[in-house]
């Protein structure tokens, strides 16, 4: 059983209008949006789950929880009520075209991806662009505002795939970036999401290739029972990757990156160090004193050796 101790626990309200930032140096907002903030959404009771396998390089998609028959369920949710539809997340492949291309600035406040300065990264913008599906997350379809007491909780279990992923927010340009997932940290790591929001962020991929995202969405009904659903959601990055070997794809337990980034593993202690890091520092002090007392040991014994040498001879003769 999954380890359920998370790297830190985020909140997340709800989130108005937030400008997306692209990666390069300096920060700028990407080209404007549509004249209706597509963020200010309601979902119809009425819109179906269609069980067809279907790609998306294009368009509006959210992952969240979906009630139905007294069934909790993490689903992904395509287009517009009210031609939206959901589908399993087995059912659908999120494909991240290369016109999400984009350099890591020389900048520090990006020292957060791991990655170098000039690389080539693949961004799913947190404001919509032509030509990227543009990925989010919504607790708004109506049977499970009914049930819910509060919101859920979202929680990255693992990423599978040969990069990383890093999942962060950021207002305008000049506010921080707020990193809410990062496969290179310890997992899981939760996010808190009240119900009726619906949030997009700037989702980074290291390395084009199939990623499966391994999300857990629970929480707690009005009832007091608390209901989860875990599923791997399915990424195929980059023009070359084929959605048909994404959706072939099958999540085997296994993180992108089993050893966390000194950064990560900072992170993740809370107090600047991973338990790797005290431990290797603890080896570190410990052959360092071992090391200082062989020298110790050893300076004391030449300087008797060397006074009996003198005590032993002759007047005039040289010192041993």
């Amino acid at each position: 059983m999954r380890s359920r101790t998370p790297l830190r626990h985020t909140v997340l309200r709800a989130v108005p209008a937030l400008v997306a930032v692209t990666l390069v140096a300096p920060l700028v907002p990407t080209a404007a949006t549509a004249a209706t903030d597509p963020l200010q959404q309601t979902l119809s009771a009425s819109e179906p789950t269609v069980t067809d396998h279907k790609a998306f390089d294009d368009g509006h998609i959210d992952i969240g929880p979906r009630w139905q028959d007294g069934k909790w369920t993490l689903q992904v949710h395509s287009g517009v009520s009210p031609d939206a539809e959901w589908r399993a997340a087995s059912d659908a492949v999120l494909h991240v075209s290369d016109a999400a291309r984009q350099a890591v600035p020389d900048d520090p406040t990006y020292d957060f991806l791991h990655t170098e300065p000039g690389t080539e990264v693949s961004v799913i913008p947190q404001t919509q662009q032509s030509g990227v599906v543009w990925v989010g997350w919504n607790t708004q379809d109506p049977a499970a505002m009914e049930v819910m007491r509060d919101g859920v909780t979202m929680s990255l279990h693992g990423v599978q795939g040969p990069g990383d992923l890093v999942v962060y927010l950021q207002s305008g340009s000049l506010g921080a970036p707020q990193v809410l997932w990062d496969s290179a940290a310890q997992l899981p790591q939760d996010l808190f999401v009240d119900v009726n929001s619906h949030t997009h962020a700037n989702w980074v991929f290291t390395k084009p290739g199939v990623y499966l995202v391994d999300m857990e969405i629970r929480a707690t009904l009005r009832d007091g029972s608390t209901v989860t659903d875990t599923e791997p959601v399915r990424f195929a990055v980059g023009d070359a990757t084929s959605p048909d070997a994404a959706f072939a794809a099958r999540w085997t337990g296994k993180s992108a990156s089993p050893t966390p980034t000194p950064t990560a593993a900072a992170a993740a202690s809370g107090s600047g160090l991973s338990d790797a890091g005290v431990l290797g520092i603890g080896v570190g002090a410990g052959v360092l004193v071992l090391v200082l007392v062989v020298v110790v040991i050893g300076a004391a014994r030449g300087a008797r050796a060397r006074r009996r040498a003198r005590a032993a001879a002759p007047a005039g003769g040289s010192d041993a």
